[in-house]
Formats: structure tokens, sequence, C-alpha cells
């Protein structure tokens, strides 16, 4: 495949989301029973699932996209800009 730096592990990483993503939700929607003192460790617990989702799902983005150092990255938004018409940032 191109685009996935020719190794695609990126599958790895949406794996790894989606499997976050449904356990967040499966918490989410079984609600809490229990002590309620344990209530803020819960929200935590799903809140954390659903941030790790994203960033796991980004990270993979990344990945498949071949971006992998920030050099890469500065490359695309200055391709960005470049294709607006807006000027080039001063360093």
């Amino acid at each position: 495949m191109s685009g996935d730096g020719g190794d695609g592990h990126w599958w790895w990483w949406a794996i790894g989301s989606s499997a976050q993503l449904v356990a967040g939700v499966a918490s989410y929607r079984r609600g809490f029973g229990g002590d309620s003192c344990f209530m803020p460790f819960k929200a935590f617990a799903v809140a954390s699932l659903f941030v790790g989702s994203g960033a796991t799902a980004f990270a993979g983005f990344l990945h498949a996209s071949g971006i992998h150092k920030v050099e890469d990255l500065k490359k695309v938004g200055s391709s960005i800009r470049n294709g607006l018409g807006v000027p080039p940032r001063q360093s």
C-alpha cells in the first residue's frame, strides 16, 4: 500500500482505537453499580477510554499517511498553506 510507510503496521493502531472505543461505549452503557465512592474512578476510566481512542486513531492516521517525524508534519502544513495561498510563516 502506498502512503503507509511501507510496513502496514497502521492496522494495529486502527484495531487498538476500535477496541478502546468499544470498551468505552460498553462501560458507559453499563452505567455504574456499586459503592458511590468509586464513581469518580469509573468516570475517569470511561473518559480515558474515549480520549485514548481518539489519540490512538489520530496516531494511526499519521502513521498510515507516512508522517513519522515532526519535520514531515511541518512539510504537510507548509504545502497546505501554499495551496491556500497563505504566506509562509516566519521561523
